[in-house]
């Protein structure tokens, strides 16, 4: 059975997102179950890291936003993540706790940092949303902030609550900081961009730029992809076994197929 991917006769174009788009290559069937195949959504389970980086972004967002004065120092950062903290996903209420006190440290290193960089760049948006258009679909993604440093380049950043290290070739390989590039060229035209990648966990940060040649052959790229992915291309029903099913939810149902469990066995051996 051929999965239906979009209805042909809805109005409007269908969407996908960078996340779709991520998941898609590193999976066709870890996407099937994600948003295609209704029966995916019972396997799907709730991840400490999603609550622990959610509540983060929430106190970021405020306190990035120059229409909120509620989070301006330390003490109502840190206040402001025990008001949106998040319990699903963690195992008991120690491994909570911990990853609480570790948000709470994260947060009073960047508020003290960023206090000390604003003067150098003036942030326009916090979790916008932007749309880039496609001849057969658009896609949409949300932005963790945007900023405008004083030469005129617009910067797009975003905060990466699991990670302690980024290198420019990070920014580089990573596809939605791609596709933001793409999308604040669009918004802004004319006008410098560059993407950076902030590591929460260490305050390390790293930025790099698309240029003319490279953020056109993105676009040419994700025009078939995403073409691709709407008409299931590569949506087979045999799953392959890779090195990241084991962390997989769907794994289950990807072990109804006896060429997978073999395949898996093999690697196990």
């Amino acid at each position: 059975m051929v999965p239906v991917f979009y209805n042909r006769n809805m109005p409007g174009k269908p969407t996908l997102s960078p996340s779709k788009f991520s998941i898609y290559l590193a999976c066709p069937q870890r996407y099937r179950w994600t948003f295609v195949d209704s029966r995916g959504k019972f396997y799907m389970r709730t991840k400490s890291a999603f609550s622990f980086g959610t509540a983060l972004h929430r106190v970021l967002e405020r306190f990035h936003d120059s229409g909120d004065s509620g989070v301006e120092t330390v003490h109502e950062a840190v206040a402001a993540l025990e008001e949106n903290w998040l319990d699903a996903g963690f195992h008991n209420a120690e491994e909570m706790n911990d990853a609480l006190g570790e948000g709470q440290a994260i947060l009073e290193r960047y508020v003290e940092e960023a206090t000390l960089r604003r003067a150098s760049a003036n942030t326009i948006a916090v979790e916008r949303t932007l749309r880039l258009d496609f001849p057969s679909f658009e896609i949409v993604g949300r932005l963790d902030r945007i900023d405008e440093h004083e030469d005129g380049t617009i910067e797009v950043v975003d905060y990466k609550s699991g990670r302690s290290t980024v290198s420019v070739a990070d920014v580089q390989c990573d596809l939605a900081m791609g596709i933001y590039q793409l999308m604040l060229r669009k918004h802004y035209p004319g006008r410098p961009v560059r993407a950076s990648l902030h590591a929460l966990r260490t305050g390390e940060q790293a930025s790099a730029s698309l240029t003319d040649e490279e953020a056109d052959e993105l676009r040419e790229d994700l025009e078939r992809l995403g073409t691709m992915i709407l008409e299931g291309g590569a949506m087979t029903e045999r799953p392959v076994f890779k090195g990241i099913c084991p962390r997989c939810d769907f794994i289950p149902l990807c072990r109804r197929s006896p060429a997978f469990c073999e395949a898996e066995a093999l690697a196990k051996s």
